[in-house]
């Protein structure tokens, strides 16, 4: 093993444990919480070496990345579950539905009809999408809004638009905690309106909150999946200057 990997594997047991006792802590099973490690701006190497250590949940969040990635992994032989967890522009949508098997960020009615369009394309099965949930209702950052002012980023709208389409499957929601709140808080606002989806779609089920800073709040609040890339890869270098 690889200084690299060897690295690798004692972040991830870190990880492991730290998401044990913050379930443990909640009253929750730790096999209700997947970790989705996000590889950005981290090379492929970095991909295979975590499918081994048994992480096969693997986040991106810039389409033309997550697409070489992708395709490196599967020449390589290696299967792992992609998320695509960045804001998307419905320009990419052709791009990411060819690769990935869940899009955490639909956040509008345009982007929820582009996606579905790519989806239905260019995909044989329905592809997993999550409604992004703006928790402060900033209209300048990326996320839907209850009672938005803009129909087209209203929640209950882009819910409506995914489950109406029989190339996305409705599955959850996503959020980030903003800056100026207390993640506890923010979590909180989120499983609100997880539940009331829920009420009305039943396999809406995941709750993609936390990542590397919030990961006890998250989970006390219901996160079934957080997202990790810091805490499990480390921080990179800048690149050299010539």
């Amino acid at each position: 093993m690889s200084s690299r990997q060897e690295q690798l594997a004692l972040n991830l047991s870190e990880q492991r444990e730290r998401l044990a006792a913050a379930c443990a802590a909640a009253g929750r099973s730790a096999s209700e919480v997947t970790i989705i490690a996000v590889t950005k701006t981290y090379p492929v190497a970095d991909v295979l070496a975590l499918a081994a250590l048994g992480v096969t949940d693997i986040g991106e969040n810039r389409d033309q990345e997550a697409a070489a990635k992708a395709a490196a992994t599967a020449d390589a032989g290696v299967e792992v579950r992609w998320h695509f967890v960045g804001q998307l522009q419905r320009n990419k949508c052709r791009s990411v539905v060819t690769y990935a098997d869940m899009v955490h960020s639909v956040d509008s009615v345009p982007l929820a009809r582009a996606l579905a369009g790519a989806a239905d394309r260019h995909r044989e099965r329905p592809l997993d999408v999550l409604v992004q949930v703006s928790i402060d209702g900033d209209a300048a950052r990326g996320g839907a809004i209850e009672g938005a002012a803009d129909p087209e980023r209203e929640v209950r709208a882009v819910v409506d638009e995914i489950a109406g389409s029989p190339a996305l499957r409705l599955r959850g929601v996503m959020a980030v905690a903003p800056v100026r709140w207390e993640p506890a808080e923010a979590f909180a606002k989120l499983g609100e309106v997880a539940e009331w989806i829920r009420a009305d779609h039943p396999d809406a089920t995941v709750v993609s909150a936390g990542m590397s800073a919030d990961l006890e709040q998250a989970v006390n609040a219901g996160a079934t999946h957080v997202r990790l890339g810091g805490a499990i890869l480390g921080n990179r270098l800048p690149p050299a200057v010539a």
